[in-house]
């Protein structure tokens, strides 16, 4: 396939960098943060890539994910069954975006501008950071929950029973900015302090949640009860319409990353360490947690006549001070290591795509940590249905929109070939017209009015019409994603065979110094 101007020369998937020069310094298109990564700097190794998983994973909304399905009512082993689905789909998309990492050094938004321009890769940019900056509340909000709920076992009544603020005890919001200022310490020492946090946070974590197990178990005197609890679904008509769209919320879980995986490979040592790294990494450490989560959740429900869904209302029970103290401890160190690497590196890269000259990575992230906290994250995860269904189903649709377009245009299009000088120039192919491809634009909205317009919500339970939003549309609700996904990729590269870029329908001139 072409594209109107002849392909780079082939080249292997060997790290490729600039000579000094070749990227513009005025400010407009790039930055320190934009630039690619030096080889010399790309040194993560399948450790780095599998500890960043495990790290990520391992978090509170994971927990959530899992036992929400078992609140849903499927029984443990079709609720580990719909999550490793999901994981191993999901790990395709982050493998075929992660793969210009390595070999270009750039991040996700520099990626972007082949399909969507240089200006026009701010749209998939924003949606993205707009996702992100939520995801970080929504985290924030449960690292908060937990340091208030466990910190109430060790101060008595009166924390958990101080005065309200805006319908929560002050304490509680004292907790939730406790953990956003620590947060946001950590992350503005930059990625390398992140990597060695991953590395040590990740194995502790999956230690605490080993223990948790341990504790329900005993205390529902064996693994029987755990693995008895009967599905309320079957495996018959009742199951299907709440698997499918468990399926692409589990999807949509980790539809960011599957977008912006680049921002961490560009840091990779080669192809191998983040194929390798993620392949061990997400569908594995997943399934394990998954599986943890489902049979601590099973044992609640043995022991207390219902499913404790949220983990950290059920390290409330207990009654030992120092298993509160370490479930205090793995609560925080879970959920910091996951909302730093997934939700502050990525809008922190967007936000210095939008506008290099005044954006640096750190001042991207502290203005993610604001817009964290005035989105009401709260709400978003009131219960499983809006959760799962409403919040993740919606997001997964436009997300895997932008993916499809990715993919389309570096493997199917360009077969992995870029002018990575011309990423950052006004002057290279990459303009298209004013800066936008409308093809990409295009295939962005097309794909996701099909994934998201049929929206739907059972009566009483979200914020979309019974009927769905655009009723016609509503059978296509349910596999939001993948619909999203597939119908952009083809859209993006019909559009692009059919009516190529070229001089006379794209090209016109590129802005002068202070454009």
């Amino acid at each position: 396939m072409t594209t109107g101007a002849a392909l780079p020369p082939a080249a292997a998937d060997g790290p490729l960098e600039l000579s000094a020069g070749e990227v513009p310094d005025d400010g407009r298109f790039a930055n320190a943060d934009l630039r690619p990564v030096p080889v010399a700097e790309r040194h993560w190794t399948t450790y780095n890539f599998t500890a960043l998983w495990v790290g990520m994973a391992h978090n509170i909304p994971s927990w959530t994910l899992a036992s929400g399905l078992v609140a849903l009512g499927m029984d443990w082993k079709q609720s580990v069954l719909t999550i490793a689905l999901a994981n191993l789909i999901v790990l395709v998309p982050m493998l075929l975006t992660g793969h210009a990492g390595p070999k270009y050094g750039i991040p996700f938004p520099v990626l972007a501008r082949a399909s969507f321009g240089l200006r026009g890769a701010n749209l998939p940019a924003l949606v993205r950071a707009a996702v992100a900056c939520a995801w970080f509340g929504i985290q924030t909000w449960i690292g908060g929950e937990g340091i208030f709920f466990l910190a109430g076992k060790l101060f008595g009544h009166g924390w958990a029973n101080a005065s309200a603020v805006g319908g929560y005890p002050w304490t509680q919001w004292l907790s939730f900015g406790v953990f956003w200022l620590i947060e946001l310490a950590i992350i503005a020492r930059g990625m390398e302090t992140l990597r060695r946090f991953e590395n040590w946070a990740a194995p502790f974590v999956l230690v605490g949640a080993i223990a948790l197990l341990i504790w329900i178990t005993v205390k529902a005197g064996g693994l029987g009860p755990l693995l008895d609890q009967p599905s309320k679904l079957g495996w018959g008509h009742r199951f299907w319409p709440v698997f499918f769209p468990s399926l692409m919320g589990m999807i949509g879980f980790w539809s960011t990353l599957s977008l912006n995986i680049p921002d961490f490979t560009r840091f990779g040592a080669g192809q191998r360490a983040q194929v390798r790294g993620q392949s061990l990494g997400l569908p594995t450490t997943m399934t394990a947690f998954a599986l943890l989560s489902v049979l601590v959740t099973s044992g609640s429900q043995a022991v207390y006549g219902k499913p404790v869904w949220d983990p950290i209302q059920l390290a409330s029970h207990l009654s030992n001070a120092m298993g509160v103290l370490f479930a205090l401890l793995t609560v925080l160190i879970a959920t910091i290591s996951c909302n730093l690497a997934a939700n502050v590196v990525s809008p922190a890269y967007d936000l210095s795509n939008l506008a290099p000259r005044v954006f640096t990575f750190r001042g991207g992230a502290l203005l993610t940590g604001v817009v964290g906290v005035v989105i009401f994250p709260w709400k978003l995860i009131s219960s499983p249905q809006v959760y799962i269904y409403t919040w993740l189903g919606v997001v997964g649709g436009l997300l895997g929109t932008v993916a499809g377009v990715l993919i389309a245009d570096y493997w199917i299009v360009r077969r992995t070939r870029l002018d990575l000088a011309g990423l950052y120039r006004p002057d290279g192919p990459y303009w298209y017209r004013a800066g936008w491809n409308w093809r990409a634009v295009t295939a962005f909205a097309v794909g996701g009015l099909l994934a998201v317009g049929g929206s739907y919500s059972a009566p009483g339970t979200g914020p979309f019409p019974a009927h769905g939003m655009i009723p016609f549309l509503k059978p296509l609700a349910d596999y939001g994603w993948a619909v999203g996904l597939a119908s952009a990729l083809l859209l993006y590269a019909g559009l692009m065979r059919a009516l190529p870029p070229g001089r006379r329908a794209d090209v016109i001139r590129a802005p002068g110094p202070t454009g």
